[in-house]
């Protein structure tokens, strides 16, 4: 079983190793990659094109810093976060998955157990979860080192910040922001409201 909703993987510099992008492909769940347009053909010769979306520049233009450095050093992923957001509702879906590049694999933890999972029904169990509640924003999986076999770890947590691997419903009024630390900064503006 596949999700129901679109995932999109931000990446720039890593055609050669594209962790995330393996990660899927292994567990045959269909994904976007955003890329800059100069990383286009880079990323074409190792992964099916019509997966590929460039990033419209305008996004990097208008994307919102929250500092006063410009182009002086790279914006981060949140315009392409952004434009997958957009791309997303354009296609007319309710949620959105947004990862990072650097995912190597997908693991369920049940009883402490850590598995590796083997199909994409990880990331429809978390949908549906999710669509149970209306108060809902923001979700996500959790990264393997927080979830230590050793600790006892709860089945979810609420009123907390996702990193890597978040699950976005569409409507919330927010959109990714900051140079630095932004899954940090959407996250405790959702929290907030």
């Amino acid at each position: 079983m596949n999700p129901r909703y679109p995932i999109y993987i931000v990446s720039k510099g890593r055609a050669d190793s594209r962790l995330t992008s393996k990660a899927l492909e292994e567990l045959k769940v269909p994904y976007y990659i955003i890329v800059e347009e100069q990383e286009y053909q880079t990323y074409a010769e190792v992964i099916d094109p019509a997966k590929i979306l460039i990033l419209d520049k305008r996004f990097q233009d208008e994307y919102e810093t929250c500092d006063d450095l410009g182009y002086t050093k790279s914006k981060g992923p949140g315009a392409a976060r952004n434009f997958a957001w957009d791309h997303s509702i354009k296609a007319g879906h309710k949620w959105h998955w947004v990862m990072d590049d650097n995912i190597n694999d997908f693991y369920r933890m049940n009883l402490n157990m850590k598995v590796r999972v083997c199909s994409g029904t990880i990331f429809r169990c978390a949908e549906d979860f999710v669509e149970r509640y209306e108060n809902v924003g923001i979700a996500g999986l959790n990264y393997h080192g927080f979830c230590k076999q050793t600790d006892a770890v709860p089945p979810f947590i609420i009123n907390t910040r996702i990193y890597s691997c978040l699950l976005i419903r569409n409507d919330i009024p927010y959109r990714w922001r900051g140079r630095y630390n932004e899954d940090t900064d959407l996250c405790l503006r959702a929290l907030k409201e």
